[in-house]
């Protein structure tokens, strides 16, 4: 099936990228979200980076507009209807995603693709709340879709071989480098990453070091380019430690299981840099270490 549709549903902090890089490989793009404010907010931070990439004279003005031009932000699920692939980017709780998924689908054509964007759900789950789950699978971006290069394909049980290739083909036309990742609970990157990020966490509470030289000791000596406290705000930490949630029940092991001090900072409303504050506080010129 030829796309040249896309929807994208929210256009938050994955979605806004998502919508981005889908206009900018040539589809019309019908992003919805649920309030005026998050639209404009999604919207705002597409129009920047695409002033950016003309400052940097990576695109002429008239590329950049009509990007943008591609781009229609709308309330009303309904815009979805012709679309030829409907992207899921909302929160990461799987009954907002399921209720989603089932208005959605009685309004996507029949032939139309869905996907969910989830870091760390069943695909599957998602799947099975559908009338179409041969047409269903997963695409998982990264933070920021815009720049990050990787894309994991997921596969749901009754993902039909089509609906597969669509996604490797859908990366390809993205520029993205794919992975196949089995439906299990953080597919490849976050199964491996989550551990890490959780363990950097646990090595500050013991003392092993401070947040300035674990972080530093981590990209000088392991040559990552952010260390795992910088990259744990940059993630937000209401999402880590979501994702946290989801691996420590599906896998029951306790490496899994979100720190204190994780679950603090996110019961504070302190989720990193999107709000200000988490491991660093954002509120001066520079990142300086957060008072914990």
């Amino acid at each position: 099936m030829e796309i040249s549709k896309v929807g994208v549903l929210g256009c938050g902090l994955m979605g806004h990228g998502i919508t981005q890089i889908c206009a900018q490989a040539g589809w019309d793009v019908v992003v919805c979200e649920l309030s005026q404010d998050k639209l404009d907010s999604g919207i705002a931070k597409i129009e920047k980076q695409l002033a950016r990439t003309v400052e940097k004279g990576k695109a002429e003005q008239a590329e950049a507009d009509a990007v943008r031009g591609r781009i229609q932000p709308t309330l009303d699920y309904s815009e979805l209807a012709d679309c030829d692939l409907v992207i899921e980017a909302i929160t990461e709780d799987l009954d907002q995603k399921l209720e989603m998924w089932r208005e959605v689908d009685g309004i996507a054509k029949q032939d139309a693709y869905l996907a969910t964007n989830t870091s760390s759900l069943p695909v599957a789950e998602q799947a099975a709340a559908t009338s179409r789950p041969e047409r269903f699978l997963g695409l998982h971006f990264f933070n920021p879709a815009q720049v990050m290069p990787l894309l994991e394909v997921v596969r749901a049980e009754a993902t039909a071989d089509e609906a597969y290739q669509l996604g490797f083909e859908l990366g390809e036309k993205l520029g993205k480098t794919t992975v196949a990742a089995r439906d299990n609970r953080g597919f490849i990157v976050n199964r491996l990453l989550v551990p890490y990020l959780l363990d950097a966490i646990r090595a500050y509470e013991q003392g092993v070091g401070s947040i300035e030289d674990i972080d530093t000791g981590m990209k000088a000596g392991a040559s990552h380019p952010m260390g795992p406290l910088t990259l744990l705000d940059f993630v937000g930490l209401d999402t880590t430690n979501a994702i946290a949630e989801v691996l420590h029940e599906a896998y029951g092991e306790e490496r899994f299981a979100p720190p204190a001090t994780l679950s603090k900072l996110v019961e504070a409303g302190h989720f990193g840099r999107k709000s200000g504050r988490g491991f660093y506080d954002y509120s001066g010129e520079h990142p300086v270490p957060a008072e914990i």
